[in-house]
């Protein structure tokens, strides 16, 4: 039987936002997220990274600086809460009037958020019913793909949610619900599953 999830971006919803981060330990959690993640963990709700990582296509950093990234985040979830995501899809590739460079990184993808390869792949390989999910973002490509997925698109005021909301990031967009920060995202999401 498929299950719900909930999908989390990484930058300005579990980290704080930093650009592109060149050095591992500029990685920082947002305060409170280990907490909110150990939550959706002790329910028993599938907590998934989906992340636009366009570093290496770019030619910043080669992927596997994302992976230590990546682990990074994971070891600061454990130690702040003993909290774990139950799996991670980034996408490494930019298509080249978006800024692709690297030759092995550059080209159209599905994954690219706001297409719905990462969000599918998740669901193949883990059982999830996408029709029951959430996806929590801070990007107007987030909310986008949440529902090109058919899934509740949370946009939070962390990283750029702020400046979604005002207009002047990417572009409007209509998220099912909006929250101050992953915490009360959580909040509202245990709430509609019944939690």
């Amino acid at each position: 039987m498929a299950k719900p999830a909930v999908f989390l971006d990484r930058d300005g919803v579990l980290n704080v936002e930093a650009g592109y981060i060149h050095s591992v330990e500029d990685l920082h959690l947002i305060p409170g997220v280990a907490l909110s993640v150990r939550q959706l963990n002790d329910q028993g709700i599938f907590c998934c990274l989906v992340s636009n990582q366009s570093g290496p296509a770019r030619g910043y950093y080669p992927d596997t600086h994302v992976q230590a990234l990546h682990d990074r985040l994971c070891q600061l979830l454990a130690q702040e809460a003993e909290a774990k995501l139950d799996a991670l899809y980034y996408c490494p590739y930019l298509s080249p009037p978006e800024g692709g460079k690297d030759p092995a990184y550059t080209r159209w993808s599905t994954w690219r958020k706001p297409n719905t390869g990462m969000l599918v792949a998740a669901a193949w390989e883990h059982d999830l019913d996408l029709r029951h999910s959430f996806m929590v973002g801070d990007k107007a490509t987030d909310v986008d793909m949440a529902h090109n997925a058919g899934c509740v698109g949370i946009l939070v005021q962390t990283g750029f949610g702020d400046r979604v909301l005002a207009g002047d990031y990417q572009h409007h967009t209509k998220p099912d619900y909006i929250a101050k920060d992953l915490a009360v995202a959580v909040e509202w999401i245990l709430h509609q599953l019944q939690i």
